[in-house]
């Protein structure tokens, strides 16, 4: 068996249903692999899921399509590579409280934000607030990243970024009303998120990324078609606080993002380079990346 390490991008949800049940399945272990599922609550966040591969802590982690960008425009370049997407389409949204009086994106100038203090993402704030007419104006605000959710519920701050089948769900279960802006109203084309990812320069990941894939994707074919025992698999990895989640829900919604079948995980590169041209455009990064040197489908 080889020991394998994957780092969720966020505590145990519906986005990772796959991996779980992979795990609990021992999809892993028939392709030779014993796998590790390394949740953000062991330290609170402390590590980002893409810092931990530059550590050498995993092997493989969650995150976001900025990441990647991120990662090969810093100064210590780590060439960091997106081997499957998980949703082929966009679930987040930016989230307010209708009492907020918050309309649209503009009426977050002079409003604070909860960020998550990733590289690109108060830049990409500010733009959507800009294309809709606004200054973009607004107050970043630097909670603890496993509660920034909290930071909305308890108003304490006026909105954030969040999964529509996650804490959307959430969000429609409580007595307070909210609104949701989603990037492709307001001229961002945004990407894939979350991306499963790995160190293209570790040959020993590499070797692997191939079994890996095609243990996922089992896993996550598998839940399409067995819903029940899928999420009951699932709902033993939830955190006891998000215990109480309508998990039925969660899954009705994220489904019809997920690919079905043997084209799970697969990128489409044109709408990737899309976000490329955008962030470029924009002057969010000024430096030319190619779509080829931060994702592929050659794992599948």
């Amino acid at each position: 068996m080889k020991k394998l390490r994957l780092a969720l991008d966020w505590t145990p949800n519906i986005n990772h249903i796959g991996f779980f049940v992979s795990l609990e399945n021992n999809f892993y272990k028939e392709n030779g692999i014993d796998l590790e599922i390394v949740n953000p609550l062991n330290d609170n966040y402390s590590i980002t899921p893409a810092k931990k591969i530059e550590l050498n802590i995993v092997e493989f982690a969650l995150c976001p399509t900025e990441t990647l960008i991120s990662y090969h425009t810093k100064k210590n370049k780590l060439n960091l590579l997106g081997i499957a997407a998980i949703l082929k389409k966009d679930l987040s949204a930016i989230v307010v409280t209708e009492d907020s009086k918050i309309n649209s994106p503009k009426d977050l100038d002079g409003k604070s934000y909860s960020s998550f203090n990733a590289r690109y993402e108060d830049h990409i704030i500010r733009q959507m607030i800009i294309n809709d007419g606004g200054k973009g104006d607004v107050k970043f605000l630097y909670p603890d990243k496993l509660g920034i959710w909290d930071t909305i519920i308890k108003n304490n701050s006026n909105s954030t970024w969040i999964f529509m089948n996650w804490e959307g769900v959430q969000a429609s279960e409580l007595e307070t009303r909210f609104r949701y802006f989603k990037m492709e109203d307001y001229m961002i084309p945004y990407s894939y998120s979350p991306v499963l990812v790995c160190n293209r320069d570790n040959f020993n990941v590499v070797e692997n990324a191939n079994s890996f894939i095609k243990a996922s994707r089992k896993g996550f074919i598998y839940s399409f078609e067995n819903k029940k025992e899928s999420l009951e698999i699932l709902k033993k990895y939830i955190p006891d606080y998000e215990k109480n989640i309508n998990l039925e829900k969660c899954y009705d919604l994220s489904i019809p993002s997920m690919n079905y079948g043997r084209n799970w995980g697969e990128f489409d590169f044109k709408k990737v380079q899309i976000f490329l041209d955008w962030i470029k455009h924009t002057k969010i990064e000024k430096k030319i990346i190619k779509v080829n040197d931060i994702i592929t489908n050659e794992y599948f």
